[in-house]
C-alpha cells in the first residue's frame, strides 16, 4: 500500500491512512534507511497488533508526547517503513477456504513480466522472488480446491513464461506475533 499522512495529532481516532488503500506511490525516492530505536521498534510493534491504535494510545504506550509520536509515525511513513495500514483476515471465515503455496520456476529474465500477470490473479496474496530449486513464490487462497485447481491449471501455466508449477495445499495457518 502506498504511504498516507496520519491524522490530526491530538485525535483519539484510531491511526488510519487518510488517503485510498489504492493510491498512487509517490515519485520521490525514499530517503535512506535510518536506524530506528527502541521507541520506533515499540511504536511498530504496537501498530502492527492494532493498526487502529490512536495517537494518544500510542504515545502512552511508549510514553512520549502524542506530537513526538505523530512526528515519529509520520516519519517511519515517509522513509518508507511502514508501507499502510490493514486488517489481518481470517481467510476461511472470508469465504477463502482453500489456502496454497504454488512455487513456480520461469524463464530467466522474465520476473517482472511474471510478476505483473501474478498481480492479476484473484486470491494472489503474497509472492517473493527467491534463490534455490523454484524461482517464485507465491501465497494464493481461494473459496475451495476446484476454484484453486483451476487457477492452476488454466491462469498460472497458461502463463508463457512459467515453466513449471509445484503447489503445497496448507492445512492450517497460524498468524506470528509481529516481531521487530
Amino acid at each position: 500500500m502506498a504511504p498516507e499522512r496520519m491524522a490530526d495529532q491530538g485525535s483519539d481516532e484510531p491511526v488510519e491512512p487518510t488517503a485510498e488503500p489504492s493510491a498512487a506511490p509517490p515519485t520521490a525516492p525514499l530517503p535512506p534507511p535510518r536506524p530506528l530505536d527502541a521507541i520506533d521498534r515499540d511504536i511498530l510493534r504496537m501498530l502492527q497488533t492494532d493498526g487502529r491504535a490512536s495517537i494518544r494510545s500510542v504515545a502512552e504506550h511508549v510514553h512520549v508526547s502524542r506530537a513526538n509520536a505523530y512526528a515519529r509515525i509520520n516519519r517511519l511513513i515517509e522513509d518508507g517503513v511502514i508501507r499502510g495500514f490493514g486488517a489481518r483476515v481470517n481467510h476461511e471465515r472470508a469465504g477463502q477456504g482453500a489456502s496454497a503455496y504454488i512455487t513456480l520456476k520461469i524463464v530467466q529474465n522474465s520476473w517482472r513480466t511474471v510478476r505483473e500477470q501474478l498481480k492479476e490473479l484473484p486470491g494472489a496474496a503474497h509472492m517473493a522472488l527467491v534463490s534455490g530449486d523454484f524461482d517464485v513464490l507465491l501465497l494464493v487462497h481461494t473459496p475451495d480446491n476446484r476454484t484453486l485447481r483451476e487457477l492452476v491449471l488454466t491462469r498460472l501455466q497458461s502463463i508463457p513464461e512459467v515453466l513449471s508449477t509445484r503447489t503445497l495445499l496448507v492445512f492450517e495457518e497460524t498468524d506470528l506475533d509481529p516481531e521487530v
